[in-house]
């Protein structure tokens, strides 16, 4: 059980990594940077990466269009794209505030999947200019990772952005936290010893991360009828005027509304969680959105991912003396932390890697199952359902997953074998980490300002 600290103290711990980014993002101006890839023995070999002899490899795309896949690093290049309507919890903070954070995502996909990833910060927030704009670039690029954009628009951009391009797209905030929320989930129902086809499925929040969830669930092989969804009016019903109204303008929340809750509940969000056996909340921070009362009185061995940040919808420790059995945090400082960034890298290296030409749901279902089986086999229980981030080899094993499902789907433009889609992934896993740590050891990426330091002085 998680141990018992006041708000106070979180609250005072919550605040570190702000106190410590506003030192160190100005310390070293950024996160990522561009550095070659091939061999500079001497000025020389600027005639063959550059002119005259980069003319050749030109013509030969220009005759072979496809070879731009060979000839260039177009198969690991990810554009993180975004209009800043939506960044974080901080809302509409526009295209230059939200580039640390696009910055931020940059980083984690080298890191953690190899993948160079840049951050493209759009002054815009029409969405057809949104999808416009990915069309110009795709050019460049082998991915498309869209962030922290607002919603409806956010389903609209990605839907349209998917039929225009032939590469993939894909949204963090609805695919990255469905991912990672269906393999909690899937290995959380194995510690309570439930089947996801009988479970009752409470979501908390019918934003953009639980809406593509509830798709994403059901292509998993939960029953719709057995998912409640909850906004901020109470429980969505099909019949409810405010739903019927948004038909049009979010076709996606609407549709949901006709096919989850089918034994018709209505009420608030307390009337939501009787008797079911899980709650995935990504709503409000709290504490106290989610009250102890209403856990108790959900299902024997119940489930609770609260995952607002900073703070959850209900403490976990609450959650668990009201009778919860598994219960997950977006925070890393809590047990079972519901973390999407054991998505993202990994997906998009296995997409990446056979030059895929869309992403797709059932490749997040793909993900997911893999996460979990990952988890699972290095044991599970119920204080630890899902993988850590240190442990890095469930990233090409993510990156194999997804790979095979883009070939099985038929939208991969190669099909290399399980050990070859392996050891790619590997090998260009480690080399982002090792070049990090090299760098580092050389005193080429200096050691920050110690947090002493930075604390204290911001004290």
């Amino acid at each position: 059980m998680a141990k018992k600290v006041t708000v106070e103290e979180l609250l005072e711990k919550a605040k570190k990594p702000s106190k410590l980014a506003l030192a160190y993002h100005p310390f070293y101006e950024g996160k990522v940077q561009v550095l070659p890839k091939c061999p500079i023995r001497s000025p020389a070999d600027f005639a063959i990466w550059y002119t005259p002899g980069v003319a050749a490899s030109c013509k030969q795309i220009k005759e072979h269009p496809e070879e731009v896949w060979r000839q260039t690093n177009r198969s690991n290049f990810v554009a993180v794209v975004t209009d800043g309507t939506r960044v974080l919890g901080l809302g509409d903070i526009g295209p230059e505030a939200g580039m640390p954070v696009m910055e931020g995502k940059s980083l984690l996909f080298k890191y953690l999947g190899g993948v160079d990833a840049f951050p493209i910060c759009l002054n815009t927030k029409d969405p057809d200019e949104i999808v416009r704009a990915c069309e110009l670039i795709e050019p460049t690029f082998g991915g498309i990772n869209l962030e922290d954009i607002s919603k409806p628009k956010c389903f609209y951009i990605l839907e349209k952005a998917r039929e225009k391009l032939q590469i993939p797209v894909w949204h963090d905030d609805q695919q990255g936290t469905a991912t990672i929320i269906l393999a909690g989930l899937i290995n959380a129902l194995k510690v309570v010893g439930k089947k996801k086809q009988n479970v009752l499925v409470t979501l908390v929040g019918s934003g953009a991360a639980n809406i593509r969830t509830a798709y994403v669930m059901i292509k998993a092989g939960f029953k719709p009828g057995n998912i409640i969804m909850v906004d901020t009016k109470g429980i969505v019903t099909a019949d409810r005027p405010d739903i019927k109204a948004i038909k049009d303008e979010d076709p996606w929340k609407y549709e949901l509304a006709q096919k989850t809750n089918a034994e018709h509940r209505t009420g608030n969000l307390a009337d939501s969680l009787k008797g079911v056996d899980a709650v995935v909340a990504a709503s409000t921070p709290g504490p106290g959105v989610i009250k102890k009362e209403w856990v108790a009185r959900m299902a024997t061995n119940s489930i609770v991912f609260a995952c607002a940040n900073p703070i959850p919808e209900i403490w976990p420790w609450e959650a668990k003396e009201a009778g919860a059995r598994v219960v997950g945090t977006g925070r890393s400082d809590f047990e079972n932390q519901i973390n999407n960034s054991l998505g993202f890298p990994g997906i998009f290296r296995g997409v990446l890697d056979v030059k895929a030409k869309t992403i797709t749901d059932d490749m997040c279902v793909a993900a997911a199952e893999e996460l979990a089986k990952f988890a699972e086999e290095r044991g599970i229980h119920e204080g630890d359902i899902t993988p850590r981030m240190e442990e890095w080899e469930v990233f090409p094993r993510e990156a194999v997953a997804c790979a095979l499902e883009s070939i099985k789907e038929g939208v991969a433009r190669i099909k290399p074998s399980r050990q070859e889609l392996w050891d790619h992934a590997v090998a260009i896993i480690k080399n982002a980490r090792e070049s990090t740590m090299a760098l580092m050891k050389q005193g080429l990426i200096p050691p920050p300002p110690s947090e002493e330091q930075v604390l204290k002085g911001s004290s």
